[in-house]
């Protein structure tokens, strides 16, 4: 009977996690979607306290463990920037992965406490469930480790390339693949712990490549990894509601990723190969902007961007981590409100890797109550430059850049951009003249339809909303 209600528990959960899902594909129905997957995993939790077997003294250890885990979640979530939100999910991927391998672990070491088999004689569907979630949490821990701290800034963001690497991350990923075989043949310690070792380098090499602009596709890839590797270990673990939400969190983040990818103009086989850095030519490049002589840069105040902004009939509003860096979103959606009672027509125009993971400028302008009409998608948004009469552009930089389009040899050659020197007058705040994160420098700069404002955003906003509050 308490087989029979836990059963039913997991499946109930299973249906608030996909509702969770729905809900999280709008911005409308967020909340919502949040709701469903907290009741759901807390549904969940219970009913695999109450399963047969979970009773004797591990209960309190159990407990004391959800604790302390929700604990520091708690105290995490509550002091957490909304520009740590990128770095603070790679850190979960990488303890999902982290789990997924001490999973394994017990399961090898202890067969009987999971039904399957006993020492040295493991079931041989026990082993390949066991090693390939061995290998992809391996391979989500070291990569998740090394995009944070990327992300964190404790290490360069550029891309780390070398000759021949997308080979000897072939030929390791094949290398694995063998030792998997192997180990499911033979059961083997020695072979446990070199899948385990040779996973956490692979992990390591497949996302040393990642370029700045890249970044929010190897979070969300990541993402998908720590799916499948819980996944794997449900199925160690013959418990069906990890499976479940395994499967969903694996699928739903390569289906992400596979969105990004459009948005980048990326292969996704050559995501998934660790391909996201440049060649070496392209890294070299990096920096050189396209060369040659360039107009002088003009700058202007926030009481210019004022004057204009208060005359012009449409505005498109380009956010990106800047924004994010700078707490601006409260300000810019002050500053559009004003610009509203002028009569000025203003929107919201958001690129699918604006930021550093994937709806990072849409959570942001949420936060701040931004009409959820008012926020467009870069194919919705980019015919409408040509009719603007300001691109008002707040700490978005590579996903600006016209070199995407004119420069062969750009790491960003290819990537969709927002076609902001469209607009009749481009404002570009900026602190200085700095390349963005993927280490180009924006032609947009130096077009002579751009007014750079350079500043702190906040403060540069808060400026032009005092100078509109005046006029």
């Amino acid at each position: 009977m308490a087989a029979t209600l836990s059963t039913l528990a997991y499946l109930v959960a299973a249906v608030l996690f996909i509702l969770a899902l729905r809900g999280l594909s709008h911005p409308t129905t967020s909340r919502r979607g949040n709701l469903y997957g907290m009741v759901g995993m807390g549904i969940a939790i219970v009913a695999t306290l109450l399963r047969p077997g979970m009773g004797g003294g591990g209960i309190g250890l159990i407990i004391l463990a959800l604790a302390i885990g929700g604990g520091a979640g708690a105290y995490i979530a509550s002091r957490i920037q909304m520009t740590a939100l990128p770095q603070l999910v790679a850190a979960f991927h990488s303890l999902v992965g982290l789990s997924a391998v001490f999973v394994a672990a017990a399961a090898f070491y202890a067969p009987e406490s999971f039904g399957i088999g006993h020492a040295g004689e493991i079931h041989g569907g026990s082993l390949v469930e066991m090693s390939l979630g061995l290998a992809i949490g391996a391979i989500t821990f070291s990569g998740s480790v090394i995009a944070f701290a990327k992300l964190q800034a404790l290490m360069s963001g550029a891309p780390i390339t070398f000759k021949g690497q997308h080979w000897l991350n072939l030929g390791l990923g094949i290398l694995l693949l063998v030792l998997v075989i192997a180990f499911v043949a033979s059961g083997s310690a020695a072979l446990f712990w070199l899948i385990a070792i040779l996973a956490f380098a692979l992990g390591f090499l497949l996302i040393i490549p990642i370029g700045g602009a890249d970044m929010p596709v190897v979070v969300s890839m990541l993402n998908s990894y720590s799916g499948w590797a819980a996944a794997g270990i449900g199925f160690t673990l013959s418990n069906l509601l990890l499976i479940v939400t395994g499967a969903l969190v694996g699928a739903s983040g390569a289906i992400l990723s596979y969105i990004m990818c459009k948005g980048m103009n990326r292969s996704i086989i050559n995501v998934l190969l660790g391909g996201f850095g440049t060649d070496a030519g392209g890294a070299a490049a990096a920096g050189g902007g396209g060369g040659g002589e360039r107009a002088p840069v003009k700058a202007g105040s926030p009481e210019d961007a004022a004057y204009i902004m208060k005359n012009a009939q449409k505005i498109i509003v380009v956010p990106g981590y800047g924004m994010a860096v700078a707490q601006a979103q409260q300000v810019l959606r002050e500053m559009g409100d004003l610009l509203k009672k002028e009569g000025a027509q203003v929107e919201y125009a958001i690129h699918p890797v604006a930021g550093r993971m994937p709806g990072h400028m849409n959570v942001l302008l949420a936060e701040a109550n931004v009409p959820y009409e008012d926020v467009k998608e870069l194919e919705e948004i980019n015919p409408e430059f040509a009719e603007a009469d300001v691109a008002f552009v707040i700490g978005a930089n590579d996903v600006t850049n016209p070199a995407a389009k004119t420069d062969k040899s750009s790491p960003i050659y290819g990537m969709p951009i927002l076609d902001v020197e469209r607009a009749k007058t481009v404002f570009f705040i900026k602190r200085g003249m700095a390349s963005g994160y993927a280490g180009v420098d924006n032609e947009l700069f130096f077009r002579p339809n751009t007014m750079m404002l350079f500043g702190d955003a906040k403060k540069v906003t808060q400026e032009i909303v005092q100078a509109l509050q005046r006029d």
